[in-house]
């Protein structure tokens, strides 16, 4: 791989970790919500009652994050836990109706939030880049460590 390249690739990781450190706060600031907390709540608000590994799993987050993300949620009156009767081992969550409620504004919140991330990205250009960012991931989850 020549320098230029390598300079390139370099320089290509580093706008992706300013990005997130620049769009992160600002999501929250323009939803009320961490990103994380809102695609929990998104997750419930899609499949109904859900166990909390099952969400755990499907979140992509370590036990101790979603149990910490859980009890602010729960303390905000937006998801509620409890045992399955057939399994006291396993922990029920779904939202509350309050949490149903609110997930149609942080909705329109996100959505705003994202159609102003990605003006004057073209409907064609949007394709190429989410396939783009999609390996990126994938070649992330295929690192060790």
């Amino acid at each position: 791989m020549s320098d230029s390249t390598c300079l390139k690739k370099t320089h290509i990781v580093q706008l992706m970790r300013e990005l997130h450190h620049l769009i992160s706060p600002k999501f929250e600031r323009c939803t009320g919500m961490s990103a994380s907390r809102l695609q929990l709540l998104h997750l419930l608000y899609d499949h109904g009652e859900i166990s909390q590994s099952a969400l755990q799993k499907e979140a992509n987050i370590d036990s101790a994050a979603i149990t910490r993300h859980l009890k602010q949620l729960e303390a905000q009156e937006k998801v509620v836990r409890r045992k399955n009767p057939e399994d006291h081992r396993v922990t029920l969550v779904t939202l509350t109706e309050q949490g149903i409620d609110e997930m149609d504004a942080y909705r329109r919140e996100r959505d705003t939030f994202v159609t102003n991330l990605l003006q004057g990205f073209s409907d064609e250009e949007l394709p190429t880049l989410l396939a783009m960012l999609h390996r990126i991931r994938d070649n992330a989850n295929r690192i060790e460590g």
